[in-house]
């Protein structure tokens, strides 16, 4: 009997409790007019009539689409023989482990292209079912032959 009574009781709290709850003003379909509803993470909400808005600018990340299966550790060869690694991070950041080991990247049409700061360029891309570096010597540009060629491999694809 006494686990009922409980039961009702606790039923009694959440059904007093509900309106309560619910209290907070939503705003949905019914609304006629045109607006811009803003749901805050602390559930408070915020509505801009549309026609007061010019535009809208939103902070980006700097991830662009694509950009994901080139983060990471890859190892690649040098073009005499040698294999040195170039680790890539969401940031835009490049570095190597061999020679003046600072860079940035960025992805253009669909590959990874590096600017190293001793004015090497490297490209990471996709040919058939693996990757591969095209390394560019200072004065070249990307457009031009490349100094040499190799596989790549990524030792450590990251998930940022």
């Amino acid at each position: 009997m006494r686990g009922i009574t409980v039961m009702i009781l606790v039923l009694g709290l959440i059904v007093l409790a509900a309106p309560t709850a619910n209290s907070q003003r939503n705003f949905g379909p019914d609304d006629d007019d045109d607006y811009l509803v803003i749901v805050f993470k602390d559930g408070r909400q915020q509505r801009l009539d549309m026609s007061d808005i010019a535009r809208m600018e939103f902070k980006s990340s700097g991830f662009t689409a694509g950009k994901g299966k080139f983060l990471g550790r890859w190892r690649v060869g040098s073009g005499t023989g040698e294999t040195f690694f170039i680790t890539l991070t969401p940031d835009g950041q490049a570095t190597r482990n061999n020679g003046n080991g600072r860079g940035t990247w960025s992805v253009t049409n669909r590959e990874a292209r590096i600017s190293w700061e001793d004015g090497w360029h490297d490209v990471i891309r996709r040919v058939g079912n693996g990757y591969e570096k095209a390394a560019f010597s200072p004065g070249r540009s990307f457009g031009d032959r490349p100094s040499n060629v190799t596989e790549a491999v990524n030792t450590e694809a990251r998930a940022y």
